[in-house]
């Protein structure tokens, strides 16, 4: 027979066993979350509409038009108008971390209220593009678009990513 101190001990470990099995079955990403390539998401959104008129853009283009700097970003895929008197822009970030992701839409935002000050006289189409846009985040995915095809740019996003 076991005596009382055996059971205890063992009971103490049975519970420590117990909390830790928990804690990392619990500390990973939860069940919903699916590690995406941008490129994957870039082609899906490839397959819904054409970006024939639009400029793919790098790091430099994306600092200069956001200020992301970076250590922020893990990949991201960036699609400019070709003129600069076109509002059009589509970019998708995926972080490295999941608290930037306010920090990064932030800068968005910035680069959002920019182009209404520019473009609210000047180009009133435009103007309406860019009151209209998308900008969400699902976990450590961003995505910013301007575009009359907003709504089809999000929902392929949204596909990519469940």
């Amino acid at each position: 027979m076991m005596s009382k101190r055996n059971r205890k001990g063992l009971s103490v470990l049975s519970v420590v066993m117990i909390l830790c099995g928990n804690l990392v079955g619990c500390s990973g990403m939860n069940e919903n979350s699916k590690d995406v390539s941008v490129s994957a998401v870039e082609e899906r959104i490839k397959q819904a509409i054409s970006l024939e008129e639009m400029e793919k853009g790098d790091m430099n283009r994306l600092k200069k038009l956001y200020h992301i700097d970076e250590k922020e970003v893990q990949d991201f895929v960036l699609y400019t108008a070709v003129s600069n008197v076109k509002a059009n822009e589509l970019a998708v970030i995926k972080v490295k971390q999941a608290d930037q992701v306010e920090s990064v839409q932030e800068k968005i935002r910035e680069r959002i209220e920019a182009q209404k000050v520019k473009l609210k006289d000047y180009r009133p189409k435009e103007f309406y593009l860019v009151e209209r846009y998308v900008l969400k985040a699902n976990q450590s995915y961003i995505l910013f678009v301007v575009s009359e095809d907003a709504d089809t740019i999000e929902a392929a996003f949204d596909e990519a990513l469940s």
